[in-house]
């Protein structure tokens, strides 16, 4: 009898031995799984952002654009031509209007120059003032001539916002350590079918929202479908906004070799 009871004990430890290894294999499957998942979402999270951060760029560029002001009590409209030179090199040469044309911007890698013909003056914009108003705009200098790479200068992650769309790609930006950048997060939207960003929104180091900017109006400029238009609103200033309309924009055109240089600044056209 006992050794009739020792061989069924036997056999159930077998069963339950047989069937912990059963749920090991099961789990361990299943985290494996969940990590290849999360180390592919990591790769995609950096192509997407990447796309964006080029959207606009290309080995050089030219564009004419249109920059709205709106304040409660004014509006002001300038007009502009761009170009750019990678991701290290802008320039930007007022138009419009007649008061202001002539003003113009430099920037080679990290440092920044303004020219203000009625002074006849260069002036070199310190990197503490990158993030200051340009032109009385809802945009810095830094988000005009795009100094910062979201790739190169921020940790990036997708999230899932109570109100996210099924459509909808959000990725969360958070500035690498030593990085001089004033906002402490960015949410970024982008649309999943061809990466296309919807929206942009900045937040202080309380965690407030402090701006958003909306991306809208596709079309397509040589080979390329974008947001033709950009529209910058300062939560904090409910009536105030500034409006971007890109109305030409060329990309891998040829350029003079003398763009990017501080002649070229005080440069009559």
């Amino acid at each position: 009898m006992n050794q009739k009871l020792r061989i069924v004990n036997f056999d159930i430890m077998v069963v339950m031995m047989n069937g912990f290894r059963v749920v090991i294999i099961v789990l361990c499957a299943v985290l494996m799984s969940s990590f290849s998942a999360f180390a592919q979402k990591g790769l995609d999270v950096r192509e997407i952002v990447d796309k964006v951060d080029k959207l606009y760029r290309s080995d050089t560029s030219r564009s004419e654009v249109e920059m709205t002001v709106v304040s409660e009590h004014w509006e002001r409209t300038f007009t502009m031509n761009i170009w750019t030179e990678g991701m290290d090199r802008t320039f930007i040469y007022i138009t419009g209007p007649r008061k202001d044309a002539g003003i113009s911007t430099l920037r080679i890698g990290s440092e920044m120059w303004n020219y203000l013909p009625k002074i006849n003056k260069v002036m070199k914009v310190p990197p503490s003032m990158m993030m200051s108003s340009w032109m009385g705009s809802d945009f810095t200098n830094d988000d005009l001539v795009k100094e910062s790479s979201m790739i190169k200068d921020y940790n990036l992650r997708f999230i899932t916002p109570a109100d996210a769309e099924t459509d909808n790609y959000y990725i969360e930006l958070i500035p690498k350590k030593d990085i001089p950048i004033v906002w402490t997060k960015i949410i970024l939207i982008v649309r999943k079918k061809d990466y296309i960003p919807i929206e942009q929104s900045y937040f202080d180091e309380k965690g407030r929202k402090m701006r958003i900017m909306t991306f809208s109006e596709i079309k397509k400029f040589g080979s390329r479908s974008l947001p033709s238009v950009l529209e910058m609103r300062p939560l904090n200033k409910p009536k105030k906004k500034t409006v971007i309309r890109y109305k030409d924009l060329g990309f891998d055109v040829k350029l003079k070799p003398d763009v990017f240089t501080l002649r070229n600044l005080q440069k009559k056209r």
